[in-house]
């Protein structure tokens, strides 16, 4: 009995898993929500490894690993070479929205780039739990997207409100 019932629960987690892994490219349901004027300049001595470690270290989060290279250019829609640098913490299990991002593009005329991406990159994650794990869904559905000079960050969190606040501390006004 329970070997059945240890095999019928590792096929449960693994067809979640699976389901979580596959990917979308719809762009509809998003839910931006934007802050900043780009009029105003904004700087930070900061790199942004140095903020999303700052940020995770005073708000938990679930198991998260980094990012990078190809995985850039297939989950955000665009080409990483337009930034000068970025960190992205993402789930390292899917059953969990959480995310948290930080970009710095070379020019800020590529930042709407950047934006569209993150943009697109929250609807697939919102596609991906709609089915199953309505909390999940629900979280993606509440991410945030900040702009700051150069800067844009993204974060799926129940600490979302948290998250941008800790983001904002990190600038300074010009």
């Amino acid at each position: 009995m329970k070997k059945s019932y240890f095999a019928f629960i590792l096929v449960i987690v693994l067809g979640l898993v699976l389901t979580a892994c596959s990917g979308s490219n719809s762009n509809s349901g998003t839910n931006s929500n934007t802050s900043g004027n780009k009029e105003e300049s904004f700087v930070t001595t900061k790199k942004t490894k140095e903020m999303v470690d700052g940020m995770l270290a005073k708000i938990q989060q679930p198991a998260l690993g980094e990012m990078t290279g190809d995985m850039v250019k297939q989950m955000y829609y665009f080409d990483p070479a337009i930034l000068e640098e970025y960190t992205i913490m993402s789930p390292m299990i899917n059953i969990k929205t959480n995310e948290i991002a930080v970009f710095k593009v070379k020019d800020a005329k590529d930042l709407a780039a950047v934006e569209d991406g993150i943009e697109k990159r929250a609807a697939d994650v919102q596609k991906s739990f709609e089915t199953y794990l309505p909390d999940q869904y629900e979280n993606a559905k509440n991410y945030k997207l900040v702009t700051k000079g150069n800067y844009a960050f993204f974060v799926i969190s129940e600490d979302a409100d948290k998250f941008v606040t800790e983001f904002d501390s990190f600038f300074a006004k010009k």
